[in-house]
């Protein structure tokens, strides 16, 4: 469901999940447009594992993009106030995630709706969590 106004949200509503585009080619791209590239760590699985990492990781900022993405999708007149995350473990490249928030606040007076933020792997571990605190339109 696209939201449009304040009014058309209520507490506990689960926004749409999705599975963003976190392929080894993606992530390079990403972690290139940033200028993160280089190190091996977001581009190259044997690089990363040389890192001591357990493959090629999402960058964490590209994981903050997917969670904005997930947020305008379900209200695209959204302004994104703030978003806090806290990043448990590594996203890796080419391994499905599930991007997914749920409503835990409205305070229709100020056109605010805070959410709680998921990012889960296919083996259903939480990689990160956070929340929004997200503005929408008052009719």
């Amino acid at each position: 469901m696209t939201v449009k106004t304040i009014q058309d949200v209520g507490f506990g509503d689960e926004l749409e999940a999705f599975t963003p585009n976190n392929s080894l080619d993606n992530t390079s791209a990403f972690a290139k447009a940033v200028k993160y590239d280089g190190s091996g760590r977001f581009e190259d699985h044997e690089k990363a594992r040389e890192l001591g990492l357990p493959g090629a990781i999402v960058p964490g900022i590209m994981g903050m993009a997917f969670l904005t993405s997930m947020i305008h999708r379900w209200a695209p007149e959204a302004e994104v106030v703030k978003i806090d995350t806290v990043f448990r473990a590594p996203m890796l490249a080419d391994k499905p995630l599930t991007i997914s928030a749920i409503v835990t606040d409205i305070d229709e007076d100020e056109g605010m709706v805070e959410l709680d933020l998921t990012i889960k792997n296919e083996a259903d571990e939480t990689r990160v969590l956070g929340t929004a605190n997200v503005r929408l339109p008052t009719e």
